[in-house]
C-alpha cells in the first residue's frame, strides 16, 4: 500500500473530550489535506437521525447543529471526495446508521428506507472552544495545523492534476510554487485566487476535466464507475484501486513516478456496488493484461497467483501515453 495512504488509513480522528451537555453550535474543523463530506447522527434515548453532507475543504470549519443539544450522543461518519480515490478515512464504526444522497435529513435512521442506505458511524465527544461553540476536528496522522492542512491539499490536488508537488507534507517550497503557478498558468487564474475561499472547489473541477498530460478517465454513463489502474517501472507492476467516478465526471488517478508501461480497468456499477449487466454481459472496459484485484481498496506489488492471496485476477487494457495524455471515455455498449 502506498505509504501515505497507510498512514491515512490508519489515521484517528482527533477528537478533543467533553462531558458537558452541548449548549452552542456544533462544528466541524477539518486538518486533514483532504476535501471531505460528513454526516452527522444524533442519538437520544430511542430516537436517532441522521443529517449529511456537510463539504468542508482542509483548514475550514463547517456547524453542522445549531442551537442547544442534549443528545445522548454525537456520532459521525466522513469520507473524501470520490477525485481521491478511495476514502482515506476508516470507515468502521460500531453504530451502522442510514444515509442519502445529496443534502439529507433521515429522522428514523436505524431502520433504512428505499433510497436510503446504511453507513458505520463513530461516536464523537467534542469540547468547547473559546468562542463557547462545541467542536470535533479530523485529523492526519502527520497532525497538521490549519495552514499545514490547507497547503498539503493544494499539493495533493496538484498532483492529482498532472503537478508534481511531492511530497504532500504541507511545507511551502519552490517546487510545490512551481507546480501551483503551471497550474494557475494552465487555468487563466492569477496567483491571488489560490488565497481565495473556494479555491479548492476550483482545484477539484480541474482536476476532474480531460488533462493533455497523464491518465484521465471520463464516466458517460448513467451508472457509477469504479475503476482501478496498473503501472510498471521495469521492475515491479503494481495494481491499485478502486477510485469512484459519478456520471458525467472525470477523474485523473494519482499515477506517481514515470511508468514505462500503465493499464486501466473499469466497471460500471449500482447503488449497491453491484456489476451492472447489459444483455447479461458484465459492463466493464478492460484488456488481456492480467493484474490482481479486490472487492475493497487494495495496492499490490505482487501480480502472480491472485486467488492464493485473495485477490482476483482481472484483466486490464495498456494504456498507451507515447503523446503525452490519453483520456479514456466509458460508455454503454
Amino acid at each position: 500500500m502506498n505509504p501515505i495512504l497507510a498512514t491515512l488509513v490508519a489515521a484517528a480522528l482527533l477528537l478533543l473530550a467533553s462531558r458537558r451537555p452541548a449548549s452552542a453550535d456544533l462544528k466541524l474543523c477539518n486538518r486533514m489535506s483532504y476535501v471531505i463530506e460528513a454526516a452527522i447522527g444524533i442519538d437520544d434515548k430511542s430516537a436517532t437521525a441522521t443529517r449529511g453532507w456537510f463539504r468542508i475543504d482542509p483548514a475550514m470549519c463547517r456547524v453542522v447543529l445549531q442551537g442547544t443539544l442534549t443528545a445522548d450522543r454525537i456520532l459521525l461518519n466522513a469520507h473524501a471526495l470520490p477525485v481521491y480515490g478511495a476514502s482515506p478515512l476508516p470507515q468502521n464504526g460500531s453504530d451502522t446508521l442510514c444515509v442519502a444522497p445529496n443534502n439529507f435529513v433521515v429522522a428514523a435512521a436505524r431502520q433504512c428506507r428505499p433510497g436510503q442506505t446504511p453507513a458505520p458511524f463513530t461516536q464523537i465527544n467534542p469540547t468547547k472552544a473559546d468562542d463557547g461553540n462545541l467542536v470535533a476536528y479530523l485529523a492526519e496522522d502527520s497532525e497538521y495545523d490549519d495552514d499545514q492542512a490547507r497547503l498539503a491539499g493544494i499539493q495533493r490536488l496538484l498532483g492529482i492534476g498532472g503537478y508534481d508537488a511531492s511530497p504532500i507534507d504541507g511545507v511551502d517550497g519552490p517546487k510545490t510554487q512551481a507546480a501551483l503557478a503551471a497550474f494557475l498558468k494552465s487555468r487563466g487564474l492569477s496567483a491571488d485566487v489560490a488565497q481565495s475561499p473556494n479555491f479548492f472547489t476550483t482545484m477539484v473541477e480541474a482536476v476532474q476535466a480531460p488533462s493533455p498530460t497523464g491518465l484521465t478517465w471520463c464516466n458517460d454513463t448513467p451508472h457509477r464507475v469504479m475503476a482501478a489502474f496498473g503501472t510498471d517501472d521495469g521492475k515491479t507492476v503494481m495494481s491499485r484501486g478502486w477510485y469512484r467516478i459519478e456520471p458525467g465526471k472525470c477523474l485523473h488517478p494519482d499515477v506517481t513516478g514515470q511508468p514505462k508501461r500503465i493499464f486501466s480497468f473499469a466497471e460500471a456499477v449500482d447503488a449497491d456496488n453491484r456489476t451492472i449487466r447489459f444483455k447479461d454481459k458484465p459492463v466493464n472496459w478492460g484488456g488481456d493484461s492480467q493484474l490482481c484485484t479486490r472487492d475493497s481498496k487494495f495496492e499490490t506489488g505482487e501480480q502472480g497467483e491472485c486467488g492464493n492471496r485473495g485477490f482476483a485476477t482481472t484483466g486490464f487494457a495498456a494504456v498507451d501515453l507515447s503523446s503525452g495524455g490519453k483520456t479514456l471515455r466509458f460508455a454503454l455498449p
